[in-house]
C-alpha cells in the first residue's frame, strides 16, 4: 500500500498565487508543500531557441479551447517566468464594474483604496519601477511617437525588470537567462525555500478528497520530463489547508473533477471565465514615412526596423481608461513584442486580395517583419467563458510532446465584448494609419478562436453566492479549508496586465488563510513582510516566527 504523506499546507501551482502563499505560510512556521505541474529551470537553462525541447516549449502551456485559447506558464514560477513583467495597477473603475451579472462583481470590501497597501507590498518585493524615457526600446518609442502625432498620450509602463541587467534581447517571454526580469524565482520562492517550503516540479494534481477529520487528500501524478503526455506514478498527500493556484485554466478543472468526492461545487466554479478582453493588432510600418512624418532615425540610417529589439511592453496608451466612459468602452493599448510562432501565424495581411493569414501576400508580410509593431488590447469582456466536459487527466488532452493541448474551455464572444474590440481596433487604426505611417490588421480568430495570455475569473471572489465561487477571503464556498489565490479568483477583466492585481489579492488573502490554518490546528503566524530578493526574506521575518 502506498504511504500517504502529510503536510500542513498543500499549494497547487507556483505562480503568483502559489509562491506568495508558500512564502508567508512557511515563514510563519507551517510545513508547506508546493506541487507544480511543469519543470524547474534556472536562469542558464532559458534558451534563445524555439526548437522542441528548448525552454520555449517546456515552460509554456498552450491550450486550444472551443472559441478561446489560453497561453500560460508551465514551470516553477508559473506565469512570472513567461510574462513580460508589465505590472500596472488596475484602474479605480474596475472595482465598481457590474458586468454581465448586472450587480457589483467585486466584493464590497475590495476597492482600489483597500488594495493599494497590498499592491505596495508586491512592488517592494519584486521590485516594480517605471522605465525612464531614455531607456524605452525602439518599438516603445515608435508607439509613443505615433500616439503623440495623433494627439494621444503615451506612458512608460511600470515593470518588474532590472534595467541594469537587461540586454534588450526580447527573449524574456521564454524566461530570462540574465535574471533581469524579476520573476518569482528571484524573490518569493527562494524566500519560501529558506524557511523549509518544499517545491516539487512535474507533479500534476488531479483531484481532492476530504478525510474524516476535515483535512484534504490531494491526488497527483508524476509528469514525464520530456513528453508531457506521459504520466508516471500516482501519489497522495494529506493537508489541513489546500491552496489552489494552478491558473484560471486548471484550477476549476481540478475542483470540478473533485466534485463526486467533495460534494457539490459552487455554481461559479468553471463559469464566468474572462480572457481579460484581449486582442492583438499588427501594424506594418512604411520606413520612409516613419522618418519623414515622425522624424525618427537610428544607427545605420534606418528609421525603425527594430521590432525584435527590446523587452516586450514598455509603453501604453491609457486614454480610454476613463471611469466616466460606458462599460465595455474602456480599454488600454500597449506596445508589445510577440515572438515568432503565434505572432507570425496569426498576423493577417492588411488589405489582402487573397487569404489574409497565409499565401504569397503573407510571405511578403513576413519578409518585412522588422518593420512590425504589435499593439495589445485589454478591454472589458462579458465573462462569457465556461468549462465543458473535463479531460481524463490534467487540464487538457495533450496532442504534442510539449506545450500543446485541447481543453474544455468554451467561449462565444458577446456583442458587448465584440463592441469593445471594435472600438479598440478603430482607435489603433486611427493612430497608426495617419499620414500613411502603417497598415494595420487584427490577428485572425479563425484558427484558435479568441486568445488570452491573462486568463481570469473562472473561480471568482464575490459577495453573491450565486455568481461567485469564493468569498472575499478567497475560501471556496461550502468547502472550508480550500482557498484559491490565482487569476481565477479575479472577478473579471482588468483592462490592464493583471499580474500585479493577482499578486496583491494573494497578499491580501494571507492573513485570513493564516487564521483559517490556525483554526485547523496549524501552528503558524502571519507577519512576514514582502521579500526583497533571494535573502531578504530570511532577514525580514527573523523576529516574527
Amino acid at each position: 500500500m502506498t504511504t500517504v504523506e502529510k503536510t500542513d499546507v498543500l499549494i497547487v501551482g507556483s505562480g503568483f498565487g502559489g509562491a506568495i502563499a508558500a512564502y508567508h505560510l512557511s515563514a510563519g512556521g507551517a510545513k508547506v508543500t508546493v506541487l507544480e505541474r511543469g519543470p524547474w529551470l534556472q536562469a542558464e537553462e532559458f534558451d534563445h531557441d524555439y526548437k522542441l525541447g528548448s525552454s520555449f516549449t517546456r515552460i509554456f502551456d498552450f491550450v486550444v479551447g472551443d472559441g478561446m485559447s489560453v497561453l500560460g506558464g508551465n514551470c516553477v514560477g508559473g506565469g512570472s517566468v513567461v510574462y513580460f513583467a508589465t505590472m500596472p495597477r488596475a484602474p479605480r473603475f474596475v472595482f465598481h464594474r457590474r458586468g454581465s451579472i448586472g450587480r457589483p462583481m467585486w466584493p464590497a470590501t475590495i476597492t482600489r483604496d483597500t488594495l493599494d497597501p497590498w499592491y505596495d507590498r508586491v512592488a517592494e518585493a519584486l521590485p516594480i519601477t517605471t522605465t525612464p524615457w531614455d531607456q524605452v526600446p525602439y518599438a516603445g518609442g515608435l508607439w509613443a511617437a505615433a500616439c503623440n502625432h495623433a494627439g494621444r498620450t503615451a506612458n512608460p509602463a511600470p515593470s518588474a525588470v532590472d534595467l541594469s541587467l537587461c540586454t534588450n534581447c526580447n527573449w524574456m517571454m521564454a524566461g530570462c537567462r540574465f535574471d533581469a526580469k524579476r520573476s518569482l524565482l528571484l524573490n518569493y520562492l527562494p524566500a519560501a525555500l529558506s524557511y523549509g517550503a518544499e517545491i516539487r516540479p512535474l507533479h500534476e494534481v488531479q483531484s481532492l478528497t476530504r478525510n474524516h477529520d476535515g483535512s484534504y487528500r490531494v491526488h497527483y501524478r508524476i509528469v514525464d520530463g520530456e513528453d508531457y503526455r506521459v504520466l508516471h506514478d500516482a501519489g497522495e498527500i494529506d493537508a489541513k489547508i489546500v491552496i489552489l493556484a494552478a491558473g484560471a485554466g486548471a484550477t476549476p478543472v481540478i475542483l470540478r473533477r473533485s466534485e463526486p468526492q467533495l460534494g457539490t461545487m459552487p455554481y461559479a466554479v468553471g463559469r464566468y471565465f474572462s480572457g481579460n478582453g484581449e486582442r492583438l493588432n499588427t501594424a506594418v510600418f512604411d520606413e520612409d514615412r516613419v522618418r519623414d512624418v515622425l522624424g525618427l532615425t537610428r544607427e545605420g540610417g534606418k528609421a525603425y526596423e527594430a521590432y525584435q529589439i527590446g523587452r516586450g511592453p514598455t509603453v501604453a496608451n491609457w486614454d480610454h481608461l476613463d471611469g466616466s466612459l460606458p462599460e465595455y468602452e474602456r480599454f488600454s493599448l500597449e506596445q508589445l513584442y510577440f515572438p515568432p510562432a503565434l505572432g507570425t501565424i496569426l498576423a493577417q495581411v492588411p488589405d489582402a486580395t487573397g487569404p489574409s493569414w497565409f499565401g504569397m501576400e503573407k510571405k511578403e508580410l513576413l519578409r518585412r517583419w522588422q518593420s512590425w509593431l504589435t499593439i495589445f488590447v485589454m478591454s472589458e469582456d462579458d465573462n462569457e467563458g465556461f468549462f465543458g466536459p473535463l479531460p481524463e487527466t490534467g487540464n487538457a488532452n495533450r496532442f504534442s510532446q510539449q506545450m500543446l493541448g485541447h481543453g474544455p474551455l468554451r467561449y462565444t464572444p458577446t456583442a458587448n465584448t465584440r463592441r469593445g474590440w471594435a472600438l479598440a481596433d478603430a482607435e489603433i487604426k486611427d493612430i497608426l494609419e495617419r499620414d500613411g505611417l502603417a497598415r494595420v490588421m487584427p490577428w485572425t480568430n479563425d484558427l484558435v478562436g479568441a486568445y488570452t495570455v491573462h486568463p481570469l475569473a473562472s473561480c471568482r471572489i464575490g459577495d453573491d453566492p450565486a455568481t461567485s465561487a469564493l468569498d472575499d477571503r478567497h475560501e471556496l464556498r461550502d468547502h472550508p479549508g480550500i482557498f484559491v489565490t490565482d487569476g481565477s479568483a479575479v472577478p473579471g477583466a482588468l483592462t490592464v496586465n493583471p499580474a500585479s492585481t493577482i499578486a496583491a489579492l494573494a497578499e491580501r488573502a494571507m492573513p485570513g488563510i493564516v487564521a483559517a490554518a490556525r483554526a485547523r490546528g496549524v501552528n503558524v503566524r502571519y507577519g512576514a513582510p514582502s521579500p526583497d530578493g533571494a535573502t531578504a526574506g530570511r532577514r525580514a521575518v527573523a523576529n516574527t516566527v
